[in-house]
């Protein structure tokens, strides 16, 4: 499934402009992610096939000022940094210094060892599928906020049972993700932002997207305010500027829509990895929560049915304050949509409908 050529440098690199006047069926959803859902701020942006992209935004920026969501500001967008994770992992395989089949212990010797746990059975390509049975981290860490090591995060799943012998089925961990950003910083022997912002966001060409440095908390450029509800009717806490340590290579980065619409369509024309590995990482198996009916894991890439025929091909995040839903196509459209809290199954699938919607019309 050959994808080289068929986005333009237009598409890559497209120019922003904002909504027309006239309610179109993106702004509608957004307006009703605002009115129905109780989100404070929603914001999208959307990739014809022509290269054009448009951005849309609902709601507020800030519940107290009232001030207008920035269109296509930037946003933490949680668990889509794991695509960006895969993709360099994939580009040291293409390079032939690390290898899909070989054991976790082959790069980081003895570092996965538990109850049912063994770094030698479990393999890189078990990381990035999801395939590997290591426990989620992200369950057993306590609510204080605070600064966490990728070390500690892993710690903290390795004091718990595998789920399951590797291989033997698929289950979503971020411990996966983790172990990645290991294995990347010791085969280079750089730092995981430094080797993101080398390898894969400068090369997709990326403006508004980065990896928050040690202790950074506050967003850099213009950007709505994030939200944390304990629960529903509970009132709204700012945790814009909350320590993203936690998530590290599973979920850290901040970025906008629109740039990820242009990272998903890099690495779907070919910008960023061979098409050997582009076609590895296209590899899919039956994937189950968080993603919806239909979907299919890769490596660190979901393909998701379309309403109009085909897939769309995408991640998607949840992190303290945001979520997001991306989504692009083999023919260059792409839309993101994002909102200003982490809100339940019933509105996440409205956001999914919603890029189907983009997609589609």
């Amino acid at each position: 499934m050959a994808l080289v050529g068929l986005m333009t440098a237009a598409a890559l690199a497209p120019t922003t402009v904002s909504a027309a006047p006239h309610p179109d069926p993106v702004q509608q959803g957004l307006d009703a992610l605002v009115r129905s859902d109780g989100v404070p701020g929603s914001l999208a942006s959307v990739t014809g096939r022509d290269g054009g992209t448009r951005t849309y935004t609902a709601g507020v920026a800030d519940v107290t000022t009232g001030e207008p969501v920035p269109h296509d500001g930037q946003v933490r967008v949680g668990s889509n940094t794991k695509t960006f994770t895969a993709v360099r992992v994939l580009q040291l395989v293409a390079e032939h210094r690390v290898s899909l089949d070989a054991g976790v212990d082959d790069y980081l010797p003895g570092l996965l060892r538990g109850d049912g746990i063994d770094g030698h059975r479990i393999k890189v390509r078990h990381l990035l599928q999801q395939t590997s049975g290591l426990p989620n981290y992200s369950e057993y860490l306590d609510d204080e906020v605070r600064p966490y090591t990728p070390r500690e995060l892993l710690d903290r799943a390795l004091r718990h049972q595998a789920h399951f012998a590797p291989g033997e089925k698929w289950e979503y961990s971020n411990t996966n993700y983790v172990v990645a950003g290991l294995l990347v910083e010791k085969v280079t022997g750089r730092p995981l932002a430094e080797e993101l912002e080398r390898h894969v966001i400068r090369r997709a060409g990326l403006r508004h997207t980065y990896f928050p440095a040690p202790g950074e908390t506050a967003l850099r450029e213009a950007h709505p305010k994030g939200y944390y509800q304990d629960a529903p009717g509970t009132p709204l806490v700012d945790a814009t500027e909350w320590d993203p340590s936690w998530a590290w290579a599973a979920g850290e980065l901040v970025s906008t829509p629109s740039d990820l619409d242009r990272f998903f369509g890099a690495l779907l024309s070919g910008r960023l990895l061979p098409q050997p590995q582009l076609a590895r990482m296209r590899h899919t198996v039956p994937a189950g929560s968080p993603f919806p009916a239909g979907a299919r894991y890769g490596l660190g890439l979901v393909s998701t049915p379309l309403s109009c025929g085909g897939v769309s091909w995408g991640h998607g995040g949840s992190m303290t304050g945001y979520e997001s839903r991306v989504g692009v196509t083999e023919d260059g459209r792409a839309a993101s949509v994002a909102v200003t809290t982490q809100p339940g199954r019933a509105t996440q699938q409205r956001m999914e409908k919603l890029v189907d919607t983009a997609l589609c019309r």
